[in-house]
């Protein structure tokens, strides 16, 4: 679970909010800013975010409407206040890419021929077809 500790070392508990990011801030924020680090002060929780160059200024108009987003996906006022960090955000992760459907063996492909157990027979031949 390395994952789960590298959310937790940047205070994120619940790590959805990192994940679901550009679901709850919404594409335009999450183009221009990414979740950095949560911590619990004496006046609420703060959000820390990574935001592009110059995209702070833009962001701080934005602080209010922000944090009632988060809070109402989190369904508690867990982020009184907004902060950031300007410097280059990290690129997206990639998609993955689609896998192709496996089509049926032709009657000439050696996995057929095969004579082994059943089990290891049916295996072979799901390579056999993600091959093809």
């Amino acid at each position: 679970m390395a994952g789960a500790s590298a959310f937790a070392r940047a205070g994120f508990r619940d790590p959805s909010l990192v994940l679901r990011w550009k679901e709850i801030a919404g594409p335009e924020v999450a183009r221009i800013a990414q979740p950095l680090k949560y911590s619990e002060g004496p006046s609420g929780g703060i959000l820390t975010l990574r935001a592009a160059p110059g995209a702070a200024l833009f962001l701080g108009h934005e602080k209010r409407a922000l944090c009632e987003r988060i809070n109402t996906y989190l369904g508690r006022a867990a982020v009184n206040q907004v902060k950031f960090s300007q410097s280059p955000l990290l690129p997206p992760q990639p998609k993955p890419k689609p896998q192709k459907s496996a089509g049926p063996l032709p009657p000439s492909d050696p996995s057929r021929r095969f004579e082994g157990p059943e089990g290891l027979a049916r295996a072979i031949q799901a390579l056999a077809k993600r091959r093809s």
